[in-house]
């Protein structure tokens, strides 16, 4: 009986064990090393290798952060000559003339504004006019009878189009011009110079004298001017000019032009310079070459109360005009015989590459590039040659220049 019942219990035994060998075969059991997530197998399938696993710190680490955007810069207004010279390439001076010669001199422009024009030009072939009056002024010992290339210089060929010859400087701005020279003059001592500067002197010793003067009228607060450089045609690289404003006050803004080399680092900031009466702002070298300035439209306006009258026996009126007379040194070097002339027989212009130029600190081992160019599109409705081609000053015959100076390159 027990032997009957020991051989039942193999005979169900034995497919059991057959089964799980059978099983064992197939499918690993959930303790088979291969189920070990974290483990190495060489029998892992093609589609489990193609995709390698990650460390645990690469999946808890932080997504790189995203390129941090440049800040825009708010406009800042400098209200004092100290912010002035330490913001831009300027140099502010108030009550620079006597207050009787200063209101003498506005009376005198008002008077002769009178006769002044809009300037008219072509832009994107349409006619556009400037939205306040201009005129040219050239000081009476620099004028050459029978000269008229001068003559031509002396306009400017404004916007492509020769002017009516200028008037002789007003007694008024001679007084003027001579307080203002000595201001420029002290002003030349304190500062760096840069290599293409003129590096001659006047007849006087003087390292700039202001023999050219364009005057702008502009009556009202709507009266302005866009964003611009001057042209440099006659005035050749890094040019002083300054500027005095009479009458009511405007504000003066001024924007740089970003370099390529630093358009990823840096955003331009406007600075708003509000100018009063009888206030001079002396744009000194580099400003044309780094900024362009304008005098914008304003909301408001305060009127000007001048405190003397034009004659002692007229009324002394207020007045919403602000007169801004912008006295220049036209270089010997760039006489307008001297001057390319494109394919329209026109005298070209001359530009600073201000998106080319050198970044910060490094202005003055590297010289900013400047072209000459067509502009006689601003008058022939807007067609022209489109010539232009890079200035070579030393090759042209131009300077002395600042930089040709012994020890120039040791003093920088």
């Amino acid at each position: 009986m027990n032997r009957r019942l020991q051989a039942v219990a193999d005979s169900h035994q034995a497919p059991q064990a057959s089964t799980s060998s059978a099983r064992n075969s197939v499918s690993p059991t959930k303790r088979d090393v291969s189920y070990d997530p974290y483990a190495s197998s060489s029998s892992a399938s093609p589609k489990a290798s193609a995709s390698p696993k990650k460390s645990l710190l690469d999946v808890l680490r932080p997504p790189s952060p995203t390129k941090a955007a440049i800040p825009r810069l708010a406009p800042l207004t400098l209200t004092n000559p100290a912010m002035v010279a330490k913001h831009v390439p300027c140099t502010m001076h108030l009550n620079v003339l006597p207050p009787e010669l200063a209101c003498s001199l506005f009376h005198a422009m008002v008077q002769e504004s009178q006769g002044w024009c809009r300037n008219q030009w072509y832009l994107f072939d349409r006619m556009v006019e400037s939205p306040h009056k201009t005129s040219f002024f050239v000081r009476h010992k620099d004028r050459v009878e029978g000269d008229k290339s001068y003559e031509e210089a002396a306009s400017m060929w404004y916007n492509g189009r020769p002017n009516p010859p200028p008037k002789d400087f007003l007694p008024e701005m001679e007084a003027a011009c001579e307080i203002i020279e000595r201001v420029v003059s002290e002003q030349f001592a304190l500062r760096k110079r840069y290599p293409l500067e003129w590096g001659g002197k006047g007849p006087d010793g003087q390292l700039w004298r202001a023999n050219f003067a364009a005057s702008n009228c502009y009556t009202g607060r709507n009266e302005s001017v866009g964003f611009h450089s001057d042209q440099l045609t006659y005035l050749g690289p890094y040019a002083t000019i300054a500027s005095l404003s009479l009458g009511t006050t405007r504000t003066f803004r001024l924007r740089e032009t970003i370099p390529k080399e630093e358009t990823s680092t840096r955003q331009a900031q406007t600075f708003n310079i509000p100018l009063a009466h009888n206030s001079l702002t002396i744009m000194h070298a580099t400003c044309q070459e780094y900024f362009k300035h304008s005098v914008p439209p304003q909301p408001a306006l305060d009127v000007f109360r001048p405190l003397f009258p034009p004659e002692p026996d007229m009324p002394n009126e207020p007045s919403n005009i602000r007169i801004n007379l912008t006295f220049r040194f036209y270089r010997p070097d760039f006489h307008p015989s001297s001057i390319p002339r494109c394919k329209c027989n026109v005298p070209m212009i001359l530009r600073p590459d201000m998106k080319g130029r050198p970044k910060k600190g490094d202005e003055q081992r590297r010289e900013i590039k400047y072209w000459w160019t067509c502009y006689a599109a601003a008058q022939n409705e807007g067609k022209g040659c489109n010539l232009w081609k890079v200035m070579d000053a030393r090759a042209e015959g131009r300077g002395p220049f600042v930089g040709d100076q012994p020890g120039f390159l040791e003093s920088v």
